[in-house]
């Protein structure tokens, strides 16, 4: 398949506060935190409190791409949330067509400038929503931390859409409802700043479960594991027929 970048934002009929949400998340990954993900999702030298969210985004990638089989030849998989791209890598290394998505054109560009060159005709980079129906069907999906800003009914909208247009696993991440992330939480509704990123949402699985059927979602919500890595702590579930 031939490596082409899209720039649309056609999504599956979404709700107003996720188109609210999904803008809060662009204009803060283009205009101040381009830099900050291009250096963690890098070698370059990161403060402790940035190397334990390296480690544990690693650890949490490494997870979600043990739900795929090693040998992803002849299959199609949508990066949903792509970031820098490191997943998509992955993907393309296991003979995958890979749409690799994510909302910010930035970090399409960084992940553009990382694709080795031999995985060039492996992918296709989308600049735009990574629900668009455009983008057509899929025989997997992995949306890594890009769910984590929306609320349980939008994630249970969004899981909707996805699962029309996906014949296998759908596997992404929610920031977990711990007694810490509820205290960032509240604290950070507290004391808003305009120069922060956009607020993680906690959920709870029977609370998305919930969201999920209530959205028309027929698949059974499971839990996969959860990772907890200094400041980085994420969950993830999968959809599986």
């Amino acid at each position: 398949m031939d490596r082409a970048v899209t720039h649309t934002s056609k999504a599956q009929k979404p709700a107003p506060g996720y188109n609210q949400t999904r803008a809060r998340v662009e204009d803060y990954f283009d205009r101040s935190a381009t830099k900050t993900w291009e250096r963690l999702t890098s070698d370059a030298p990161v403060s402790r409190i940035r190397e334990t969210v390296r480690k544990g985004r690693d650890q949490m990638r490494s997870l979600m791409l043990s739900r795929l089989p090693d040998d992803l030849r002849g299959a199609r998989i949508l990066d949903a949330g792509c970031g820098p791209g490191m997943a998509t890598i992955e993907l393309a290394k296991r003979g995958a067509s890979v749409v690799a998505a994510d909302i910010s054109p930035q970090l399409i560009d960084i992940a553009e400038l990382r694709l080795p060159p031999e995985f060039k005709r492996n992918v296709t980079f989308h600049a735009g929503d990574m629900l668009d129906r455009s983008l057509g069907r899929f025989d997997a999906v992995i949306a890594m931390d890009s769910l984590i800003y929306y609320t349980a009914e939008d994630i249970g909208r969004s899981l909707s859409g996805l699962e029309k247009r996906v014949s296998g696993p759908i596997v992404f991440t929610v920031a977990p409802r711990t007694l810490l992330l509820m205290a960032m939480w509240y604290a950070g509704k507290a004391f808003p700043r305009s120069d922060r990123s956009p607020t993680m949402i906690p959920h709870a699985r029977p609370t998305l479960a919930r969201a999920a059927k209530d959205q028309g979602v027929r698949r059974m919500l499971r839990p996969v594991d959860r990772v907890a890595c200094g400041f980085y702590i994420s969950e993830a579930m999968e959809l599986r027929p």
